[in-house]
Parts: structure tokens; sequence; C-alpha cells
């Protein structure tokens, strides 16, 4: 072997051991491939929109293989494959909301093209949208009562339950193609709120409970799922069951 050729295999071997781990993760990371969402469920709009309500409590029972399909992609899953455009418009169809979803055995990504969860951490982190709700004491002379909670904190929301599933809606405003850095923040909310809009009616529409949240511990959040600094965590949606 000449000396050139022994240090272009020197640095072959370099670069796969660095490398190498990172492709390992790659290719261990675990892919869920979702049902075929079901079109023609649920409640005609208008009456979805008359029960639509936010929900307060939880109940624990994991939802369905098919319910999560559905959710998922009534929230902004491709309905055009064609054109790959979405449920949910986006200013300049930018797409930049991205769907995380929590549950107690890890973080996915929303993929919309697959219509598929790809693993992002393992483990349930579904604690960092809720805290438990501490027993209070009754007020002084109104026995039975309770204080409000207190103010401030963490931003996290007091709860008795964890909802199963927890949907954090993330923009990552880089996808717009045009605008200064406050615009693009104010269309990202504006996306966020389509998106969340749709995980609202179609729960109505199926009997789910839901309601969108801004409580969430965002700088955990941020550091855990690796966001970029362009990427933005503006509302979460637990969703589980009615609470009989």
């Amino acid at each position: 072997m000449g000396k050139s050729a022994g240090i272009r295999f020197l640095a072959f071997l370099l670069v796969s051991f660095l490398l190498g781990p990172l492709f390992l993760s790659a290719q261990n990371q675990k892919t869920i491939k979702l049902s075929e969402p079901n079109k023609k469920r649920g409640l005609p709009v208008m009456e979805a929109l008359a029960v639509r309500a936010s929900a307060t409590d939880w109940a624990t029972q994991d939802l369905s293989s098919q319910d999560l399909s559905d959710l998922l992609w009534a929230a902004n899953g491709i309905n055009r494959p064609d054109s790959g455009k979405k449920t949910a418009p986006s200013a300049m169809n930018a797409q930049d909301i991205d769907i995380y979803v929590f549950i107690k055995d890890g973080i996915y990504l929303y993929e919309a093209k697959t219509h598929s969860l790809v693993e992002v951490v393992a483990g349930d982190h579904r604690s960092l949208f809720f805290q438990p709700r501490p027993p209070r004491p009754a007020t002084p002379g109104q026995p039975g009562q309770q204080p409000p909670p207190p103010a401030g904190g963490s931003g996290l929301q007091e709860q008795p339950t964890m909802a199963p599933v927890v949907l954090l809606l993330v923009s990552d405003i880089s996808r717009f193609r045009a605008g200064n850095d406050d615009l693009k923040k104010e269309w990202a909310a504006l996306d966020t709120g389509i998106v969340s809009q749709n995980i609202s009616i179609f729960c109505a529409g199926v009997g789910l409970g839901t309601r969108p949240r801004a409580g969430m511990d965002k700088d955990k959040l941020r550091e855990l799922l690796k966001l970029k600094n362009t990427q933005y965590p503006l509302l979460n949606h637990p969703v589980s069951y009615k609470k009989q």
C-alpha cells in the first residue's frame, strides 16, 4: 500500500470511528407506522362545534392505535398527497408546525409524509406538562373550601392525573421564506392556532377530551428535544378518553 493510500485508509477509519455511533443510532431509531386514518368517522362539523369544550381532567386509559392515527392525521396530516399539502394551512405553505407525541414509553415526532411516528427520546416525560395537585387545607372558618392555587411557579398546570397522550406543537420559523423574526413568530403563532383547532374539533367530533395549554417547562423541553434556536414550543394538547 502506497503512502497516500495508507493516509486515505487511516482517514476512512477515523471517520468511521467518529460517525459509526451516529449511524448505528439512526439505524436503531424506533419507527411506528400508523394505521390508515378513518376519514368517515365522527360528528358532522356543525355538531362537533356545538359540543366542543375544554377538558379539565383526564382518563388514564391509553388511546387505541386507530384513535391516535386519526388524531394526528386530523391535526396536521397530508390530505392532498399529490401536492403534499396538509389538513392545516400555514403561512406561505411553510409547514412550520411539528407535532411531538408524548406517551408513557417515549417521545415521538409525527412524520406526515409517511404517516408514522419516529422515536426521539425514550421514557415517560409527560410530567414536563403537569405537576401533581397537592392537597390544600380548608380555608379557616369555611370548612370544605380550598384557597386558590398559588401564583407564579414553573407554568406547569396542576392536575390530579396525566393524560395518556400529550401533543406538543413546535414551530420552526426557519421554514418561512421571507419576513423578519418578529413577523415569522407572528405567523408561527397563527399556524399553531390552526393546528390546535384541528385537534379540538377532531376530539369533539369523536368523543375525546382535550384542551389547548401554554403551560410547560420550555427550557427542559428544548434541552430534551434538542430544539434549534429557530424552533419554538408554543402549545400543548393533552388528549384522553372522556373521564367517566
